[in-house]
C-alpha cells in the first residue's frame, strides 16, 4: 500500500481569497460590455456594494479577521478605529471589536443641532487613528473622515479598505494628502479572481480594464465623483 499523501493545497493569497469571496456572494459584480453607472453619472465595469458582506457570517469573520491583521501588520500602534457613516460604520465596529480597540464614527457633515460635532463617539485627543471605509473609489469620504478627525484632535495614521478600484485619480488624492492607506484586496485581484472561476473571458477582461481607464478619464473630466 502507498503510503504517499496528498498535497497540501497552497493557502490563496489574502488579496485573492477575499476577492473570490466577493465575488461568490455578489458584492463584487463586473459587467464589462453593460457598463454600470455610478451616482455621479459615471459609467464602469464593476460596482461593490460591501453591505452584502455584512449578511455572510463565514465570510464576513475571515474578512475582519484578515483586515485586523493587515491593520495591525501596517499600524502597529493604532489606538482607536473611525469609521467612516454610513458604509464603513459597521466594518470598523467589526474591526474595533477584533482589534479590542475603541471606535468613533465620522459623519458625512455636522450635525445642526445638538453639540453640532461631525465625530460620533469618546476620542481621546492625541489617539492614534485608522480610518476605516468600506471602499476606496476616488477616496473623497475617506479624505474627508480624515481631516474632521483631525480638527478633532486625532493623530490620523492612515485609511483603510475591503477594496479598491485602483483609480489614479484616488492614488493622487492620497498622496497629495499625504495619507497612508491600505486595502484587503484590489482590482488586480478581483479580476484574477474572476478568472480563476470562470466569471470573465480574457476578452472580458481586457474590457473591465479599459472600462477603468474610461472611468479614471470621466472622473477627472468632472472633477468629482463617489467616494
Amino acid at each position: 500500500m502507498s503510503t504517499l499523501k496528498a498535497p497540501t493545497p497552497e493557502p490563496l493569497d489574502p488579496a485573492l481569497e477575499v476577492a473570490q469571496g466577493l465575488l461568490r456572494i455578489g458584492a463584487v459584480t463586473l459587467s464589462p460590455r453593460e457598463p454600470y453607472t455610478w451616482a455621479s453619472g459615471v459609467r464602469s465595469p464593476i460596482y461593490c456594494d460591501n453591505r452584502r458582506l455584512l449578511s455572510f457570517p463565514d465570510l464576513r469573520r475571515r474578512v475582519e479577521d484578515l483586515w485586523a491583521q493587515l491593520v495591525l501588520s501596517r499600524y502597529p500602534g493604532v489606538e482607536t478605529v473611525a469609521g467612516v457613516a454610513t458604509a464603513g460604520v459597521p466594518h470598523a465596529a467589526l474591526l474595533a471589536e477584533r482589534l479590542s480597540l475603541p471606535m468613533v464614527y465620522v459623519r458625512a457633515s455636522a450635525k445642526d443641532h445638538g453639540l453640532g460635532r461631525a465625530v460620533e463617539g469618546a476620542l481621546i485627543p492625541g489617539s492614534a487613528v485608522v480610518v476605516v471605509e468600506d471602499l476606496f473609489s476616488t477616496g473623497g469620504s475617506a479624505l474627508a473622515a480624515a481631516e474632521e478627525l483631525r480638527k478633532a484632535g486625532a493623530r490620523v495614521l492612515a485609511a483603510t479598505a475591503i477594496m479598491t478600484y485602483d483609480l489614479p485619480v484616488q492614488r493622487k488624492r492620497f498622496g497629495d494628502a499625504a495619507l497612508a492607506s491600505c486595502t484587503l484586496t484590489d482590482l488586480k485581484a478581483i479580476k484574477e479572481a474572476a478568472r480563476t472561476l470562470g466569471a470573465l473571458s480574457e476578452e472580458e477582461i481586457a474590457l473591465v480594464d479599459r472600462g477603468i481607464a474610461s472611468v479614471n478619464a470621466q472622473l477627472e473630466a468632472v472633477g468629482r465623483g463617489p467616494s
